[in-house]
């Protein structure tokens, strides 16, 4: 019976089976990640029917038009934003393009709930323009403007995947059409988008998630979506409403996903072995100039006007009104979770990423997918699966900061995990080979040679998080204890209530913190170019 029994789990790894406290430490890494989502789901089914009728007949279908609406909205035109913007600069002969390639990815450094307080300032009912011309363009508080919000400062989600596979297409496709006779437009049409579409496909589910999970941005501007639901369930303590909302959107972002993983099966395209990225750039010809004044366009709503804007209220509120006593503070307290969060990232990511890539097989492609769950989760759902959690197992850490930095590890370990994981794919197994025969344990090899290998890798992942937790704002509100204050959470306090002067600060510090992953995602985009 133990021959047969070894036989079967040998067979279920593939020949490679695991050391145990190998798969321990991966299961338990996976278990965290997935138990709080796991408990939201339970919650929401042991409410009674007669909730769910309710919510059913009374919010539901209001709240997935308003959601539904939005994602597609902005999907669309950050879609046509990112497209058109990576066309440019990496197909054309568009002036300046070398520096308007970086330029363009500026707005993914500026969290869009900061974007959205900026242009309040400028287009709000008592914003700048009102009070110039008494009158203005976009009314903020609206689906438009809304939209309008998230579009510009999610686009570059898809201008850097896109950009980044126009410097892996090869040029062989479009130089064979050309010499059949295609102008640049149809070679562009019927040649170049279709090679790109799975690039613009994940590109747009980054996007259509993120509007999913947005709530500081729709907060702002007082547009209801799930997680604003949510949100206001949970401050009204009705807990069994939150996860019943939780469960719907959690089945939504399983249906995107989903599409997503078909279309992208269904779309296909390899490339041969013609030279990639150096395609003879289109000329634009008369175009050109409209061209540069779209992309400048661009660039100054994108970046500018709310750099520009919180640049003038952080001098209001640093060097005339004097900052916030306070300040330092929120920067402790924020550098604490995060910090917590970074490092455990960092420790756990390790053996997930060892098991997957040393010990392949489907209990292992399993356990990471389990570990990877959080990154596809609004904060507010991760953080109602983190309260009951906490309640129902770890009563100790309820009410403390350790709940923030819990709900940091889910939603962001994700981060560290694509980033060690792309470190170890470059180093090869027979390392692991030559350390176990010099006399090292399993535990040691990993600890002590792999671990150093990749440390570039599990840094860099930990930078990630560092700056991704220190700007997550619903998971944050729902969870600090009494007096906790980070910066995020007085950005938000202090733009709902126009004090302006007193955000602006903290709103500049992250965006100078987002610089980080922004710079690891440019020299990726550099290599891949």
């Amino acid at each position: 019976m133990k021959r047969l029994a070894h036989k079967v789990w040998t067979r279920v790894w593939r020949g490679q089976p695991p050391q145990g406290w190998l798969l321990l430490a991966a299961s338990a890494t996976a278990a965290l990640m997935s138990a709080p989502v796991l408990y939201v789901g339970i919650r929401a089914l042991s409410e009674p029917a007669a909730r769910w009728e309710v919510l059913f007949d009374e919010r539901l279908a209001r709240l997935l038009w308003n959601t539904a609406a939005l994602a597609a909205t902005v999907g669309v035109v950050a879609g046509a934003l990112g497209v058109s913007l990576a066309w440019l600069v990496n197909r054309t002969d568009l002036p300046g393009r070398r520096t308007l390639r970086w330029l363009l990815a500026l707005p993914f450094a500026i969290p869009p709930y900061v974007g959205a307080m900026a242009y309040v300032i400028v287009f709000g009912p008592r914003g700048w323009v009102s009070r110039a011309w008494e009158s203005t363009p976009i009314d903020m508080y609206s689906f438009a403007g809304v939209a309008f919000v998230l579009s510009v400062f999610t686009f570059p989600y898809i201008y850097l995947v896109v950009g980044s596979a126009f410097g892996r297409l090869s040029r062989s496709h479009e130089d064979a059409a050309r010499s059949l006779g295609l102008g640049r437009w149809a070679i562009l049409r019927r040649i170049t988008i279709p090679m790109l579409r799975p690039a613009i496909g994940a590109g747009l589910v980054l996007v259509v998630l993120y509007v999913l999970s947005d709530f500081g941005a729709v907060a702002l501007l007082r547009y209801s979506t799930f997680t604003t639901a949510i949100y206001y369930q949970m401050g009204g303590f009705d807990t069994g409403a939150a996860a019943i909302l939780s469960t719907v959107l959690i089945g939504v972002t399983l249906l995107v996903l989903g599409a997503e993983s078909l279309s992208r099966r269904r779309s296909r395209f390899y490339e041969g072995t013609g030279a990639s990225g150096s395609s003879r750039r289109v000329e634009l010809g008369w175009v050109r100039w409209p061209a540069v004044a779209y992309v400048c366009t661009v660039f100054a709503v994108s970046s500018l006007v709310p750099l520009a804007v919180l640049g003038y209220w952080a001098w209001q509120g640093v060097f005339l009104t004097g900052l916030d006593a306070r300040f330092p503070e929120f920067a402790l307290n924020t550098l604490q979770a995060a910090g917590i969060a970074a490092a455990a990232a960092m420790v756990l990511a390790v053996p997930v990423v060892y098991l997957r890539s040393r010990h392949p097989s489907r209990p292992s492609w399993a356990i990471e997918r389990l570990a990877l769950s959080g990154y596809a989760l609004p904060g507010v759902i991760v953080a109602l699966g983190v309260i009951f959690f906490s309640l129902r197992l770890a009563p100790a850490i309820y009410g403390t900061m350790l709940m923030v930095a819990t709900a940091y590890i889910i939603r962001f370990l994700p981060q560290a995990l694509q980033s060690a994981a792309a470190s170890l794919a470059s180093v090869s197994p027979r390392i692991d080979e030559a350390a176990r025969v010099a006399g090292l344990s399993p535990v040691a090899v990993m600890g002590r040679v792999i671990s150093r290998l990749i440390m570039p890798g599990i840094l860099a992942g930990g930078a990630l998080v560092f700056v991704s937790a220190a700007k997550e704002l619903p998971a944050t509100l729902l969870l600090r204890p009494a007096g906790f204050d980070t910066l995020s959470v007085r950005v938000w306090i202090e733009a709902s209530e126009g004090a302006y002067h007193l955000a602006a600060p903290p709103a500049l510090v992250m965006v100078l913190l987002s610089l980080v992953p922004l710079k690891l995602m440019l020299d990726r985009y550099k290599e891949s170019s």
